[in-house]
């Protein structure tokens, strides 16, 4: 066999064990179990198997299997952080030619979800806030009403799949009461209008008046008890409202 022929020969053999990365068709990650045995034997005259990672016998007692591919425990390593892919997990996944580690993969390739707030894609490494089950980035994570921006011990309120300052959400708890328990209609009118003066039949004949001690008379009208308040009509001081059907949300 002439050097030309074994240099080709070699060169087959390169490509025939180098660990070829099998991605789906649609781009999507792929993963594969990663499995930790104990080197078989080889009978005498054959050889050993071969790791995909550096063409060399594993000649260790254990070895592992990935790709369906033998590999020695320091050649499986992710193609980012180096670090030992039989060490970190079970499980090693495999996009755009790279063999990946969990964290790698998702910080490269992987989205935690999607802001509640302006419903575009928040990329795994990003830091994000948390409301019950909703994602935020951190410049979204403001009152949807006023766009007050929370700070640290601000409270906050998760109503209707949206975040609310204390404020407008008290706010949006009195309004709600008043739907569902309007004071009554004389009392709004009482509120919003002072009723016409009937003069009384001895003032149309003529005849004046008698003076009267009481404090209601037209002139010192002002004098009148005062009118019961809006809050005293069926209303919840929004102060004790914190306890409502609505519950505050937590951020992680």
């Amino acid at each position: 066999m002439t050097s030309g022929d074994q240099t080709e020969q070699n060169s087959s053999s390169l490509r025939r064990y180098r660990p070829s990365i099998r991605t789906r068709p649609n781009g999507l990650i792929m993963t594969m179990d990663i499995s930790k045995t104990e080197a078989s034997k080889s009978a005498p005259g054959q050889s050993s198997q071969e790791c995909a990672g550096c063409l060399k016998p594993i000649t260790e007692r254990f070895l592992l299997k990935a790709l369906d591919m033998f590999w020695h425990e320091d050649c499986l390593k992710c193609g980012c952080c180096d670090c030992r892919l039989g060490e970190v997990g079970s499980t090693l996944y495999t996009k755009a030619n790279l063999i990946l580690c969990k964290r790698d993969y998702l910080r490269l390739f992987g989205n935690t979800g999607y802001c509640a707030a302006c419903s575009k894609v928040i990329p795994a490494f990003e830091m994000v806030m948390r409301a019950r089950s909703n994602v935020y980035h951190l410049e979204c994570f403001a009152c949807q009403q006023c766009n007050h921006r929370f700070c640290v011990g601000d409270r906050f309120y998760l109503c209707e799949n949206k975040i609310l300052c204390e404020y407008d959400y008290e706010e949006r708890l009195v309004f709600a009461n008043m739907a569902y328990n309007p004071p009554p209609l004389s009392h709004l009118k009482r509120q919003t209008s002072i009723p016409p003066v009937s003069l009384p039949n001895h003032l149309i004949n003529g005849h004046r008046p008698p003076v009267s001690s009481s404090n209601g008379d037209l002139n010192n009208n002002s004098n009148q008890g005062p009118p019961s308040s809006i809050n005293s009509q069926n209303f919840q001081n929004p102060g004790h409202m914190k306890n409502g059907p609505l519950s505050m949300g937590a951020a992680s």
